[in-house]
């Protein structure tokens, strides 16, 4: 099985993104269901506790885009290594980012406890701060078994394994499914038990990853002691793509905390409500392209470290074409079932009322879905080639000036308040996907015809 990997993620570009995408895109999508089914539950408990979500949402974005980045440093070093046939390396590079996913979780649990209330009430979120502190208190003391799958996952991308490195993100969904009403009402826990079933639930996918690589060791990586050689490099490396790979996920979150703060200046908590459970679905609608750029993460790092550099320009075109197919078929489904949809999140007496809202703002904000695959695309690819820092500054320019930008000046400068932001992050958005797919097409070029330098692996 693990020969098989290595021969489809180091062959036809096309074949190993849809071979990688569609599994990855379906444990995403089951990820979010399980979101939206949280959404859902805490919705029934009134218009504050799911507005307290929303709240806790950025920084619950951070959290996962620290394990998110990391393994996409790794994949990205690991690939790379499997690219050039330096297998013996590729082993010592799984065994860094297993590291690393230990002293960060630590470490982030520490900052986030020490400093949740402090960042509620600077987020505006006062009105609501027991049901936020409840359920950001949960979470963030269960910060390793939330990042450290997502790490090892990247390590088995990177070699193709595709089945282990969604199958985890599967049974945690699963599992966080049921949990929820459980001990949302059945056990009478409320806000508190939503977080319960969030941070409990990825422990059982913990303990089979390390089933799998210690006990089992059936897989293409070895995490064996004998490989390991302490190489500061190495980390160096994963965390040229990790941090501005999870830096990447602090702008979104950053971009959601201004949203909401600016929703909550024009028109309250009400509309950070709608916006809250509005995005979880147009989040969902993300997923296609998302998980295609994510699977051009592994193909363009193994092209890039065999130095096959038109496989990377194929990955590129065609992870784009892929998720903008996919995008289409998606937002076509959201404009037609949006009130049917929304009904979802607005299904007890004390929140009948944001039915309408909810549904008028998945029809508008659908169309962020439609240029997504471009940005993603080119982000990933160029994690794929180590060039974090690239994705992350494209990311930036993109959210948190373009975005930004046009929703305060529609929102608050033309007067066309809470449409007005909606309007200013759909235009912010477009522009700033198109100047990232503009870039790394030239960049690409530039790297076949030697302009630039090529892989030193």
């Amino acid at each position: 099985m693990t020969n098989a990997n290595i021969e489809m993620i180091t062959g036809d570009p096309k074949r190993a993104i849809r071979t990688l995408a569609w599994p990855l895109i379906a444990s995403m999508i089951l990820i979010f269901i399980n979101n939206i089914i949280d959404s859902i539950w805490v919705a029934g408990l009134g218009p504050e506790p799911l507005a307290a979500l929303g709240y806790i949402t950025p920084l619950f974005m951070v959290l996962v885009g620290f394990g998110n980045g990391i393994g996409a440093g790794a994949n990205s070093l690991i690939s790379r290594y499997i690219g050039a046939k330096k297998k013996d390396e590729a082993n010592n590079a799984a065994i860094h980012s297993a590291i690393m996913s230990v002293i960060i979780s630590i470490v982030i649990s520490i900052v986030f406890l020490l400093s949740l209330e402090t960042l509620l009430n600077i987020m505006g979120a006062t009105s609501v701060i027991e049901y936020a502190m409840d359920y950001g208190t949960i979470i963030f003391s269960l910060t390793f078994v939330i990042l450290m799958p997502p790490i090892f996952g990247g390590a088995f991308r990177a070699e193709g394994d595709i089945k282990r490195s969604t199958i985890p993100i599967a049974i945690a969904a699963i599992i966080n499914m049921i949990l929820d009403p459980i001990f949302i009402y059945t056990l009478g826990w409320g806000v508190k038990g939503a977080a319960l079933a969030t941070g409990l639930a990825p422990l059982m996918s913990l303990i089979l990853i390390l089933y799998w690589i210690f006990v089992k060791k059936d897989n293409y990586l070895s995490y064996d002691r004998k490989y390991f050689h302490h190489d500061l490099k190495m980390y160096k490396e994963i965390l040229v793509v990790g941090i501005p790979a999870s830096l990447e996920q602090l702008i979104m979150a950053i971009l959601t905390i201004l949203v909401n703060y600016m929703l909550t200046i024009v028109s309250g908590p009400i509309a950070v409500a709608i916006y809250t459970a509005g995005w979880r679905i147009i989040s969902l609608g993300l997923l296609p392209a998302i998980g295609v750029g994510t699977a051009a993460i592994s193909v363009a790092g193994v092209a890039y470290g065999a130095r096959k550099y038109e496989n990377i320009k194929t990955a590129t075109r065609y992870s784009a074409k892929l998720g903008l197919i996919a995008s289409i078929i998606v937002c076509i489904i959201l404009n037609v079932f949006a009130t049917q949809i929304a009904f979802i999140f607005s299904y007890s007496e004390a929140s009948s009322q944001l039915e309408p809202l909810i549904a008028s703002f998945m029809q508008l904000m659908c169309l962020f879905i439609l240029y997504v695959p471009f940005g993603a695309s080119a982000g990933n690819v160029f994690q794929g080639l180590g060039k974090g820092t690239t994705s992350f500054i494209l990311t930036t320019i993109r959210e948190l000036i373009l975005v930004l930008l046009f929703a305060y000046l529609l929102g608050f400068v033309f007067g066309m308040g809470e449409t007005g932001i909606y309007y200013g992050m759909l235009l912010g958005g477009f522009i700033g996907s198109v100047v990232a797919y503009l870039y790394i097409e030239l960049y690409i070029n530039r790297l076949i015809k030697g302009k630039i330098e090529g892989s030193k692996i």
